[in-house]
Parts: C-alpha cells; sequence; structure tokens
C-alpha cells in the first residue's frame, strides 16, 4: 500500500474539516457571539427609541460626567467612558482571540494565514477607496474614509448562526478569523490616523506599563489583584497619550500566551477570554451601543443618507465595497496560493458571508465618532449611514444564507447523520 504523502506535501484544503479541537474552539465563540449579537440589537434598538422619542433625555445621560478629575483628565462623558473604556475590553478579548490564532489556530502557518488576512485586507482596501470616490467632489469629507472598513464580529456571527444552521462550520470559522484580522487592522487604523497631540511622556509610561505586564505574565505571576490595577494604569495613560485607549486593550491581548506549557489543559490566554469574554459581549459591547447608536431617524434624514457624499459613501463602502472586497479576496487567495476550495462548498456561499462582513455596527460607530468630532450633525449622518448599511447588508445576507441553508439542510436530510460517532454530519467528512 502507498505511504501517505507528509502534512507539508498535501495541498492544503481551503475551508476544508477542522480539527476537533478547533471546531470545540468555535462553536464556543459563536455560542457567546450569538448571545452578545442578540444584546448588541437590543441596546441599538433600545438607543433608538429613546434618542427619538426622549431626545432630550438621551443626550443629558450621554452627556453626564463622572470620575476622577485628575492630572489623567478621567472626569469623562458616559459617551466617552462607552468609547474609550468599554470598548478596550472589547479589544482585549479580539487581541486574545488574535494572538491564538497566530500561535495555536489556523493562522499559525503562513499558508493557511495568507486565506483570511488576505480576504481582510482587501475588505478594507475596498470600501476605503469606495468612500473615497463617492467623497472625491468638492462636497466630500475625506476623514470617513475608514468608517466603512470593519465588520462587526457579534452581529455577523449571531446572523450566522440564526439562519445558518445547516451551514458547514468552517464557513463560521472563516468568518470569524476574518473579523479578528479586520479588528487588528482596525484599531491600527485608529491608532495611526485617528490620534492626536500625542504626549510622549504619558506613552512611554504606558508601553513601560506593557513591558511591566508582559513580564510578570511570563514570570507566571497570578492575581486579579495585580493585573487588574495594572491595566487600567495603562489604559489610563494610554487615554492621556492621545492614542485611542483601546489600544491598550488590543495590545494587553496580544501579550498573553496562548499555547499551552508542560501539563497545562489550557493556556492563560484562553483561560482568561473564558472569563472576559461575557463581560465583553455581555456587557461593553451592548452598553456602547447603547451610548452610540442613538441618532434621530427620521424622513430628512433618511433622504440625506442616500444623497450626501459621506453617508452614501459609507452605505455604498459597506454594502459594495466590503462584499467584493472579502469576497474577491478570497477568491484571488485561493487562485494564487496553493490552497483550494473544499468540493463540498460552493463560492456562493462565500459571497454569502461576504456579504455579511458588510455588517459594520460597532467599530465603524466608534470611527464615525473619532473622523467627524467636533461636527455633531456629520456624525449622527454617518452613524445612520452606518445603521442603515449594517441593515442592508444582514438582509442581503439572511436572503443569500437562507437559500444555501435549505442547500445544506436537503444533503443533511440524504446523508447519515452521523454513522461513526464522531458528532460531525458524514456530508462534511466527505472531502477528507
Amino acid at each position: 500500500m502507498a505511504t501517505p504523502p507528509p502534512p507539508s506535501a498535501e495541498r492544503r484544503q481551503f475551508l476544508g474539516l477542522l480539527p476537533l479541537p478547533e471546531r470545540r474552539f468555535v462553536v464556543n465563540a459563536l455560542r457567546t457571539e450569538t448571545v452578545g449579537g442578540i444584546l448588541l440589537l437590543l441596546a441599538a434598538v433600545v438607543a433608538l427609541v429613546w434618542a427619538n422619542v426622549w431626545p432630550h433625555s438621551y443626550e443629558t445621560v450621554s452627556a453626564y460626567t463622572i470620575g476622577p478629575s485628575s492630572p489623567l483628565h478621567l472626569d469623562l462623558s458616559l459617551e466617552t467612558w462607552a468609547n474609550d473604556g468599554l470598548l478596550s475590553i472589547f479589544f482585549f478579548v479580539a487581541g486574545i482571540e488574535l494572538k491564538r490564532e497566530f500561535v495555536a489556530g489556523e493562522l499559525r502557518t503562513p499558508s493557511a494565514a495568507a486565506l483570511p488576512v488576505v480576504a481582510a485586507v482587501c475588505g478594507v482596501a475596498l470600501p476605503a477607496i469606495v468612500y473615497t470616490v463617492v467623497n472625491s467632489g468638492a462636497g466630500g469629507h475625506h476623514a470617513g474614509w475608514a468608517i466603512p472598513t470593519a465588520t462587526d464580529i457579534a452581529f455577523a456571527l449571531g446572523v450566522l448562526a440564526v439562519v445558518g444552521s445547516h451551514l458547514p462550520a468552517a464557513l463560521r470559522a472563516f468568518l470569524l478569523t476574518l473579523a479578528v484580522v479586520d479588528d487588528l487592522i482596525a484599531i491600527l487604523i485608529i491608532a495611526v490616523f485617528y490620534s492626536s497631540g500625542i504626549k510622549f511622556w504619558a506613552l512611554g509610561l504606558s508601553l513601560a506599563g506593557l513591558v511591566l505586564f508582559w513580564f510578570l505574565h511570563r514570570r507566571g505571576v497570578h492575581g486579579w489583584y495585580l493585573f487588574v490595577p495594572l491595566a487600567l494604569v495603562i489604559w489610563a495613560l494610554m487615554h492621556e497619550s492621545g492614542v485611542h485607549a483601546t489600544v491598550a486593550g488590543v495590545a494587553m491581548g496580544l501579550l498573553l500566551r496562548c499555547h499551552t506549557e508542560g501539563d497545562e489543559q489550557q493556556s492563560p490566554g484562553e483561560h482568561i477570554e473564558h472569563l472576559v469574554r461575557p463581560l465583553s459581549a455581555g456587557f461593553a459591547v451592548p452598553v456602547f451601543a447603547l451610548f452610540a447608536a442613538g441618532v434621530v431617524i427620521s424622513g430628512p434624514a433618511l433622504r440625506e443618507v442616500f444623497t450626501q457624499a459621506a453617508p452614501l459613501g459609507i452605505v455604498l463602502g459597506l454594502l459594495i465595497g466590503k462584499t467584493i472586497g472579502v469576497f474577491g479576496g478570497t477568491w484571488l487567495a485561493a487562485r494564487f496560493t496553493r490552497a483550494s476550495l473544499n468540493p463540498q462548498l460552493k463560492w456562493a456561499d462565500l459571497f454569502a458571508v461576504a456579504t455579511l462582513a458588510g455588517i459594520g455596527f460597532t467599530v465603524s460607530l466608534l470611527i464615525s465618532e473619532l473622523a467627524f468630532e467636533g461636527d455633531a450633525a456629520l456624525t449622527d449622518r454617518a452613524k445612520a449611514a452606518v445603521l442603515v448599511g449594517s441593515l442592508l447588508c444582514a438582509t442581503f445576507a439572511t436572503v443569500l444564507l437562507k437559500l444555501r441553508n435549505r442547500h445544506y439542510r436537503r444533503l443533511w436530510d440524504e446523508e447519515e447523520r452521523d454513522s461513526d460517532g464522531d458528532g460531525v454530519p458524514d456530508v462534511y467528512q466527505q472531502a477528507e
């Protein structure tokens, strides 16, 4: 009998069946993000109702200042605490996810990493180009180019989980990885393009705090009573430095060790993510949405979304730029690398998921605040455009995913559900 070729010589199957540990991780992540997506949606609806029915109350609460008036200027409005503080928790979890993918997940080899990374980069570049083209005229607002570049991981995974119950798990894994890389690109954009008036003494102290954070973690020091205060100090110094404070969150996530050593059943990074993820998905992101999504929706406001350059660029960037960017980047990566498409999948599946990636709620709302800071009217129009564009993407993706889900449901019914007892439908094992 012929000896099978070594793993390094095999042609890697694009979106093939994941190993059992990877499948378990994806399932657990999807379960949490689904709940988080529902809470995020509810918070957005509450914000919209509150801002449109009781606008004065909404503005008063959002502007309410709380915090110590110290040299670090932490007497901030509730809206700012949500933008700079709570989203740091979200990006902390995103940093851990990204680190784990690079050291123990699908991104640990260059050939595997190329697929979602290229798709994410193209999914950031093309929406920015679409926005820039729409705003190239005299009445354009160029500062908002990054608004349509983000993918909301909670909303996107939530929609996929609800309407795509029979889709292969590899599609969900692809979307999860894509969104994590997308988040890293978004935080780099925020740090480079939306930071101003840098105070180098505060930035230097924050970086020193990150070094201490890394040193203590690698030395095996444990205890929330030490790391939580240290994390708060790092965050406060980053906020004071002029670099957006969420950078501190993603930096600390990337510094955690996400591989096991010795007899460990779980790495420290995975353990901390397990503890912090519910706080992020169940509290931090929904509260952010409560203070970010409250825009006045009216006939004239909706008309401005489709008639003014900045909001129109956002809508088209999310709906057209994001979809074509992600799908085109995926096709190019599969076409010009050693990766191949799973025979059990169709490009129609990937197009539906690429459309889903246009849901840019959380980070897009944050960038809207940063891009048009000081112009409340333009900020509200940008936020309205984010809501409209995300809703359109969610609607189109739901239709496409339902069609693909119906296709896989028929295959599911035709095959034995699990003849070998491993918990995976046989129809998804044929590719192996």
